[in-house]
């Protein structure tokens, strides 16, 4: 019985760990979780083929708000473990929850209606994994409160845009479908623009596979170079 009572320990703050990405800002502006497409829990979605993988479970119907920001502002999304936690001495993600943190962006007709699984996705920033310091993406979200802050470009088209963050936790993922996805949607229009084309993007579902190297991997081993799974970052000359 005893080992039964152990394993039972071992979960239950594994089940704790899990998290959102909910609140969103721009400088010194705090959108809460206004233009937030909200996932219904802090579980994950497992499957690189389910068409949650876009927005999260529900995350293909919109919301009411819009964050309005423009074109070359910084804009932050915030990951915490619990609804309207934002307590920074809480971790925003933990129990040993390691892996990347990637944005995307998509352009939209309307950030209101567009279901994020038929957009084309293009990424604006990532963390993945510093050897020399030993530093995962997640544990710059531990380190900053759960924010992940990035530039959003300032040669796009000006108009509605789906931002899309997601950290996928590797404390699993040694075996097929042992990747844990962690992804929300938030609802933003972007004025001021300098002109320019819309990036080349990716679907998701799609972008990803179950045996891509940055997603079938054992993080507990000597795993060398991390490779972050989707496309590379948009070229520098868009911001």
């Amino acid at each position: 019985m005893k080992s039964v009572f152990v394993a039972a320990g071992v979960l239950a703050p594994l089940a704790a760990a899990h998290s959102i990405f909910q609140q969103a800002g721009s400088g010194s502006i705090d959108f809460g979780t206004s233009c937030t497409r909200m996932p219904p829990n802090n579980s994950p979605v497992t499957s690189v083929g389910s068409a949650d993988l876009a927005c999260n479970v529900g995350g293909s119907r919109g919301v009411a708000g819009l964050c309005e920001v423009k074109a070359g502002d910084s804009f932050f999304v915030e990951m915490h473990a619990q609804p309207n936690d934002r307590s920074c001495a809480n971790e925003a993600i933990g129990g040993n929850h390691f892996g990347p943190v990637i944005v995307y962006m998509a352009k939209v007709n309307d950030a209101k209606t567009a279901d994020g699984a038929s957009a084309s996705w293009f990424k604006v920033d990532e963390f993945g994994y510093d050897a020399g310091s030993k530093t995962w993406g997640t544990d710059t979200l531990n380190k900053n409160c759960g924010k992940r802050t990035f530039k959003i470009p300032s040669k796009i088209p000006a108009g509605d845009y789906l931002v899309r963050a997601e950290a996928i936790a590797l404390h699993t993922a040694g075996s097929s479908g042992g990747a844990q996805f962690y992804m929300s949607c938030y609802q933003v229009r972007v004025a001021n623009s300098g002109g320019g084309q819309v990036p080349a993007g990716v679907r998701l579902p799609g972008a990803y596979s179950a045996s891509d190297p940055g997603i079938l991997i054992n993080i507990w081993g000597n795993f060398g170079t991390y490779k972050i799974p989707g496309p590379a970052v948009i070229d520098q000359s868009y911001f």
